[in-house]
């Protein structure tokens, strides 16, 4: 068995948990974490012998999330002026 997305999901994990300074580096991880969750589903379709419209389902999801997660970036860089993520809670 690959435990490639697995060890990618963990390491994502754990820079989503210890490294929360900047929102970038947030949605960095979160991107990780969505890569080994893609990776795993397509791992998935392939052994069982799905259909691959979860696995487009699930990659549409994905570049939604990475979208919003950008347009939100960019809203709080220029209502605050900067990314981190302590300025957030200052109001």
């Amino acid at each position: 068995m690959n435990f490639f997305p697995l060890y990618i999901f963990f390491m994502g994990l754990f820079c989503l948990i210890l490294i929360r300074k900047h929102i970038l580096l947030c949605l960095i991880s979160l991107e990780f974490l969505v890569l080994s969750l893609l990776l795993l589903t397509l791992l998935i379709c392939l052994m069982f012998d799905y259909s691959f419209y979860l696995y487009l389902i699930m990659m549409t999801f994905y570049v939604c999330e990475g979208a919003l997660g950008l347009s939100v970036l960019v809203y709080m860089i220029r209502f605050h002026g900067n990314d981190y993520l302590m300025s957030m809670f200052l109001w």
